[in-house]
C-alpha cells in the first residue's frame, strides 16, 4: 500500500478532503522522523513503536579488492509491532 493510497482511504472513512489527509500524513511523518533523529522513540499504544536501534561496530570484506574495512557504530530507525499487531497479522487470535 502506498501513501497515496492511504491518503484515499483515510479521505473515503472519514469524508474529509484528500488535500487535507494528505497533509496530515506528512506532518505525522515528520514528526515521527523528527523524534527517531532526536534520539526519541515514538510509542502508538495499539500500533507499535519507531525505535533507535544501536548497530554495534563490525568488521566487513570488499571481496572485490580483497580488503578488510570497519563499519563504525551507527544508529537506525526501527519499527517494532505491538502483540496485537502482530496477532491479527499473524492472523492468531
Amino acid at each position: 500500500m502506498t501513501k497515496a493510497e492511504i491518503v484515499n482511504e483515510i479521505s473515503n472513512k472519514t469524508g474529509i478532503e484528500k488535500n487535507a489527509v494528505q497533509t496530515i500524513v506528512e506532518a505525522f511523518m515528520s514528526s515521527v522522523k523528527a523524534s527517531l533523529s532526536e534520539d526519541e522513540n515514538v510509542y502508538l499504544r495499539g500500533f507499535g513503536s519507531f525505535i533507535v536501534k544501536e548497530r554495534a561496530e563490525k568488521t566487513a570484506r570488499n571481496i572485490s579488492k580483497k580488503q578488510t574495512i570497519v563499519i563504525p557504530a551507527h544508529k537506525i530507525p526501527a519499527f517494532k509491532p505491538c502483540k496485537t499487531f502482530m496477532n491479527s497479522v499473524k492472523k492468531i487470535k
